[in-house]
């Protein structure tokens, strides 16, 4: 009888959710955003000239922020001023555009679908159209498809479509070089400059990677191809501004000296994760004293591994860096309150604060392993992968990261106070909150896989009582598995595969459904949204 009502309760439910009403309740939506007030940063040891160079970081993030307007949406000044309600002001302004990241739709009327290919493509361009043009260049991730004057196809670089605002960026930059008194800093910021004016950022991430004795950091350019729904090719321009925690960082970078170790320990046929990362990897633990562009739309990332240039990961390897402040707001308001509303109880004393930053730091350094390019001659991940890369990327990074912070805790390697039943319990109440993410970009599609196949495997049991059960060792078996039939297809280069695989496991389904409502109901948000002082 239990079971009959819980179907019952879910068709209705799926029911319900279809048949609403079609005008958007704007002001709900911003409340799934908590809002989250950075703080005007202690910058005790910090020197006037780097106070400056700070000041001017921030300036070049803004100009970002305007690149970024017109790569997903076009003219935002003149759109957000056309908005009477300051709701959908607001929300605009959180997602860049109208159109809700969460599911991808209108919340104004008036608007369509979004462009599969944002503005990186003429939304009149077909696939065949794409693949049949013989053109080296249209697969850069720092080009623009455009129509010439005859209507063919024809490229333009990032860096001569947006003279104008990295014409600014570059004199910020150039400001700055002369500021610091860091040789390093100084080298890496004339690098950047070149690698804006060229598309060619090659040098300007090898100086970044040796620019290690700074306090305060700064991460800008073309950095990740999530908006590309098309082909996951072309890279959205982002800034991060940091402050290094460097007591935290001297603790982290015990894991960063071992790449290579624990890209022998992922599971699965080793042939199929035989990338060997640089030696010169490290980890740096930030706070965020600001964020523009793609970095700060919608929901806010808790931890970037860059760069992802294959050559330079090779050379050199990546830096992974953790930003500690949006990790610590994230637990308190968005997963501790998850685990609390939708675990059954026995699990949630398990919802560890600690497990869960040491997760992200694992889920970032799993971004550097693996494999980038396939071990049958099919070219990169990437491109034999095509517009599914992104998604197993993403999931792999989150499923591998787990594991591997289990095994590592298990094994008593970490110097926190966390048991491995913490980190898989903490795991578990992520992905479920994540499922709210939406199918809306790869990120929320890699959420749902994970999701379902935890679900499909039993590790995960959701109860008539709209809680869950979690099965400790079928979880442990189920991330083992996962992530060695993703390294899998990765080093194969296998899309049919995969595209068989995001069919099955990437459409939210009933449960999630459920967990959405009673955690829209309980007050719970999403994610969060940044206020600066």
């Amino acid at each position: 009888m239990k079971k009959i009502t819980a179907a019952l309760l879910l068709t209705a439910l799926f029911t319900a959710s279809c048949s609403q009403n079609n005008k958007v309740n704007v002001g709900r939506l911003v409340d799934n955003y908590a809002e989250v007030t950075i703080p005007a940063p202690d910058l005790t040891g910090i020197t006037d000239n780097g106070k400056e160079v700070l000041k001017l970081y921030r300036k070049a993030a803004d100009e970002v922020d305007k690149i970024y307007w017109q790569q997903y949406f076009g003219d935002g000044k003149t759109f957000l001023e056309s908005l009477s309600d300051p709701s959908e002001r607001l929300y605009a302004e959180i997602n860049y555009g109208p159109w809700d990241r969460i599911d991808g739709k209108p919340f104004i009327q008036g608007f369509g679908s979004k462009p599969s290919g944002a503005r990186f493509y003429p939304e009149d361009m077909t696939g065949d159209e794409f693949r049949s043009w013989d053109n080296p260049l249209k697969n850069s991730p720092y080009t623009l498809i455009k129509r010439a004057g005859d209507g063919s196809l024809q490229t333009e670089w990032y860096h001569d479509a947006y003279s104008e605002q990295i014409g600014k960026i570059e004199e910020y930059l150039k400001q700055a070089a002369d500021v610091t008194i860091k040789e390093s800093v100084r080298h890496y910021l004339l690098e950047m400059i070149e690698g804006l004016k060229t598309d060619d950022y090659y040098n300007g991430y090898k100086a970044w990677l040796e620019m290690n004795d700074s306090k305060m950091d700064l991460v800008i350019g073309p950095i990740e191809a999530v908006d590309d729904a098309l082909y996951g090719a072309k890279a959205s321009y982002g800034a991060y501004v940091l402050l290094k925690n460097l007591q935290r960082t001297e603790d982290l970078n015990a894991i960063s000296a071992r790449m290579g170790e624990l890209q022998k320990m992922l599971p699965g046929d080793p042939a199929n994760h035989n990338f060997v990362p640089g030696a010169e990897s490290d980890i740096f633990s930030c706070n965020v004293l600001y964020c523009s562009g793609y970095t700060n739309a919608g929901f806010k990332v808790i931890g970037i591994n860059f760069p992802y240039d294959t050559k330079v990961q090779e050379e050199l390897g990546t830096r992974t860096i953790i930003f500690d402040n949006v990790i610590r707001e994230k637990f308190n308001r968005t997963v501790h309150p998850v685990g609390n509303a939708l675990l059954e109880k026995v699990h949630q004393p398990h919802v560890d604060a600690s497990a869960f930053y040491w997760i992200i730091v694992f889920r970032e350094i799993a971004k550097g392993l693996g494999v980038k390019e396939t071990v049958n001659g099919k070219g990169t991940v990437a491109e034999a992968l095509a517009d599914e890369a992104l998604i197993l990327e993403k999931a792999k990074s989150n499923v591998l990261g787990a594991w591997l912070c289990a095994q590592e805790a298990e094994a008593y390697n970490i110097s926190a106070l966390f048991q491995k039943e913490d980190v898989l319990t903490t795991f578990v109440t992520n992905t479920i909150r994540s499922t709210r993410f939406g199918a809306a970009d790869p990120t929320g599609i890699a959420n749902i896989v994970v999701y379902n196949y935890l679900l499909e495997s039993k590790a995960i049991i959701w109860n008539p009582s709209g809680r869950y059960s979690i099965d400790y060792d079928k979880t442990w078996k189920a991330l083992e598995t996962l992530g060695a039939e993703i390294l899998r297809m990765q080093a194969q280069g296998d899309v049919e595969s995969a595209r068989a695989w995001i069919a099955k496991y990437g459409v939210a389904g009933p449960e999630s459904l459920s967990d959405k409502r009673l955690l829209e109901n309980a007050g719970i948000p999403v994610d969060i949204r940044f206020k600066y002082e």
